[in-house]
């Protein structure tokens, strides 16, 4: 199957898009498809796409003001040119905003199926970032993915929003999970003192320093005594949150190897933002053999057994945070217990499983579209 995938984002972003569209590739280079990758061009000084698992094709792009880190796809013809060139069977995109459109629209043309990845909340960005908009932000959600084929969604509340503001032709498809990378015995006792050398609990953040993820909620727990507060990642808003978490240590942004060890190095992963459509690095953390607590909202709420996994709290409650970080820094076979329960339960969310079950989908659609009745000009 020859695929090409638009996507929003692709590394050397790092983000849940740009991770779950190389996955993609990967999966689909693994099992003998041809792919394809549409990006945005990165920013100057980035070298070519050498880690890619299949050609790139970059576009013109722009720095999101105030927000650098994400960059936004310029109007460009490579779109329709490289989904021709590629001779696609099928074009996935991956989070469809500016770029996934012209490949929706470049599809539709061609006669080529499309099917649609939803993985960013943007009425939850509106609300966050304008304090208004979530009605528009659903507007041009909806009809972006009503010209798919099909969209997945990838939990059981973001599929739950998406019927309830008439999106058609909704189905599941949860992210995987690297275990091989992530998993217990990473746990490193010389990061552990480094990070906290009087011995102190360490609890863990992991991703974007941004507004809409409300880190600023560890606020609570870094009061606690004998916790240490990790935070690992980049963003616009990190000069407010070093004065926001006192005494917090902000490693930057890690990958890999590094970001495997620190994971599995945590007591305590915290997840804070409310929008998560799933929380890739909630997942990170289960693997890692690690307890979470996370906000009762969006992806979370299919990744957290609550009392067995770790805790949900209620979303935006800095005092819910704290006491559910107090209540498992008391009790570390409570700890033990829940990370156990979490690696276990995601032993089998592996990329290749879930790139069985996309492959299973973008079948599903070729079939239907040769069923479809032909209409007489």
């Amino acid at each position: 199957m020859r695929v090409v995938i638009v996507t929003e984002s692709f590394p050397p972003d790092v983000n849940g898009v740009a991770h779950c569209a190389l996955q993609t590739a990967r999966h689909l280079v693994d099992r003998g498809h041809l792919p394809l990758v549409v990006a945005p061009a990165t920013a100057a000084g980035h070298g070519p796409d050498a880690l890619a698992p299949c050609p790139v094709v970059r576009v013109p792009s722009l720095p999101l003001p105030g927000y650098p880190q994400v960059r936004v796809a310029l109007p460009s013809r490579r779109v329709a040119a490289a989904i021709a060139e590629h001779r696609a069977d099928m074009v996935h995109l991956a989070s469809p905003f500016v770029l996934g459109v012209r490949g929706m629209a470049a599809a539709a043309r061609l006669g080529i199926p499309a099917v649609a990845v939803y993985q960013t909340d943007l009425a939850g960005y509106a609300r966050t970032y304008m304090g208004a908009g979530e009605a528009a932000a659903w507007r041009r959600i909806r009809s972006v993915h009503a010209a798919a084929d099909l969209t997945l969604a990838p939990s059981s509340a973001a599929l739950t929003d998406l019927e309830a503001h008439g999106v058609p032709r909704v189905k599941l498809w949860r992210r995987g999970v690297d275990t091989l990378r992530f998993r217990p015995d990473h746990r490193d006792e010389a990061l552990r003192r480094e990070l906290a050398p009087g011995g102190e609990l360490i609890v863990g953040y992991v991703g974007r320093l941004a507004p809409e993820k409300q880190v600023e909620l560890l606020a609570g727990a870094c009061g606690l005594e004998g916790v240490r507060v990790v935070v690992v990642g980049d963003g616009p808003s990190q000069a407010h949150l070093t004065e926001a978490l006192p005494g917090a240590v902000f490693l930057g942004r890690r990958t890999g190897e590094e970001l495997a060890r620190i994971f599995a190095s945590l007591d305590v992963f915290v997840h804070t933002g409310p929008f998560e459509t799933f929380c890739q690095t909630v997942q990170e953390a289960m693997a890692s053999g690690v307890p979470v607590v996370a906000p009762a909202a969006g992806g979370p709420l299919d990744l957290v057994a609550h009392g067995r996994t770790g805790l949900l709290v209620p979303p935006r409650d800095v005092t819910a945070v704290r006491e559910a970080v107090r209540s498992l820094a008391a009790d570390p076979d409570r700890r033990a217990a829940f990370g156990a329960a979490a690696r276990a339960m995601v032993e089998g969310r592996t990329w290749a499983a879930v790139g069985d079950q996309l492959v299973g989908h973008y079948a599903d659609v070729i079939a239907a579209r040769r069923r479809r009745p032909v209409v007489a000009a």
